[in-house]
């Protein structure tokens, strides 16, 4: 595929048809993460779109040109299917309700309830089949021959990637300072866009992808790597097992840099935005802000945009990410201790900790499967406290009164 099958006229094109159809959404400085990470960011807040995903640029670029040479009499159109693992899918689904088509969405077993929920509620028919986002594709790509339908592909398709390339423009427009972009990279339809925007306007802008270390697919075609790829990742919006033909030639040409992030990045990179953001992000929407992270040195003192991709995230995949962080963070601790199994010492215990401006979070007693002699009881306490040394102020105190405390 030529590199001319998308071109900065495409995108500008894409833009004027996905005017007023989707949010222009907000590109502002995070002074907080600036300090944090040592480098000037402005973050593009995606998961504000109505779907909470950049994927609707995209997908409304297509619908909208398939609607065009439908009512001109070019195509016959019955209805689009699309694989994703759901982002994707609750844009087609979404805008192909608005344009009053027929859609079926194919996505993996895996996919976040609250994903394929929200795609059945936009009217789309969903099948739920394979393992993998490949698995789900090319169930997509036979049921499209079957029943006529239009297949929609989530990344390598030139007016999908025209749609995503609106991001790059919109950034460039609000905040010219920016001299490098950092995009979150799976099939590479977002940052084949995006580098193709930039590359235009901007020929000197560094443009750096990021990819979830356990699906280093795009990383491997492009570098000659051979890293090994994992079954599951929290940034399953880029879990991509195989990058798009199109989009590997832009990325190959047009970005600079492509970096690999792992799980504990992306986790802190959605606890810090939660936190200090107040936004929600997706893992996926996260991996720039976790290339950030983890590789200060090369972003050092520059002018940053970040694209937070999504933010459709599973509740409950959110609450442990939370309290993994806070695990980390020495916010939340557990403690052992051991002392006589006496009336009273379970009260004397949670006193000292009170003490010492803890908060117990949960208490278990453990007889049978203990070390300590017959008449001893293990007591383990999971904790709220302030940080690392807070916790070991903790296991100080109760020390000091004559019981066995460590935490581990």
């Amino acid at each position: 595929m030529s590199l001319a099958a998308v071109g900065l006229a495409d995108i500008e094109a894409a833009a004027a048809r996905l005017r007023g159809h989707v949010l222009r959404t907000p590109c502002v400085e995070s002074k907080t993460l600036s300090e944090i990470v040592g480098a000037r960011l402005f973050l593009k807040f995606e998961n504000l779109q109505f779907t909470a995903s950049f994927k609707e640029r995209g997908a409304l670029n297509k619908l909208l040109a398939l609607v065009a040479a439908r009512d001109a009499g070019e195509i016959e159109l019955r209805g689009v299917i699309a694989a994703s693992a759901g982002n994707h899918a609750q844009g087609v689904a979404h805008h192909a309700q608005r344009l009053g088509l027929r859609a079926v969405i194919v996505m993996p077993q895996f996919t976040p309830g609250v994903k394929v929920e929200r795609t059945r509620g936009f009217g789309a028919e969903v099948v739920l089949h394979g393992q993998t986002f490949d698995e789900a594709f090319a169930h997509a790509q036979r049921l499209a021959a079957e029943q006529g339908l239009t297949f929609v592909h989530p990344f390598d398709d030139a007016l999908v990637i025209a749609g995503q390339g609106t991001i790059g423009l919109e950034m460039l427009q609000e905040q010219p300072s920016i001299d490098t972009l950092v995009v979150a990279v799976g099939g590479g339809g977002m940052i084949a866009g995006v580098a193709t925007a930039a590359r235009a306007l901007r020929p000197e802008l560094r443009i750096v992808g990021v990819q979830a270390e356990r699906f280093p697919a795009m990383v491997n075609a492009i570098q000659g790597t051979q890293h090994a790829q994992g079954v599951s990742t929290i940034a399953e919006g880029i879990a991509v097992g195989h990058p798009g033909a199109i989009t590997r030639a832009i990325v190959a040409e047009r970005v600079d840099e492509l970096l690999l992030v792992d799980e504990g990045d992306l986790e802190q990179a959605v606890l810090m935005l939660l936190e200090i953001e107040k936004t929600v992000v997706e893992g996926a929407g996260a991996a720039g802000l976790a290339a950030l992270l983890h590789h200060r040195e090369r972003f050092a003192g520059r002018e940053v945009g970040l694209i937070l991709g999504g933010g459709n995230i599973e509740p409950l995949l959110l609450a442990a990410i939370i309290e993994r962080g806070m695990v980390r963070a020495g916010r939340l601790a557990r403690i052992r201790v051991g002392a006589r199994d006496l009336p009273g010492v379970l009260a004397k215990i949670s006193a000292i900790v009170a003490e010492a401006g803890a908060n117990i979070d949960e208490v278990h007693h453990q007889r049978a499967f203990s070390s300590l002699a017959a008449q001893g009881v293990e007591i383990e306490l999971v904790l709220q406290t302030r940080n690392p040394a807070h916790v070991a102020q903790v296991v100080q105190r109760l020390q000091q009164h004559g019981l066995q405390a460590s935490s581990y």
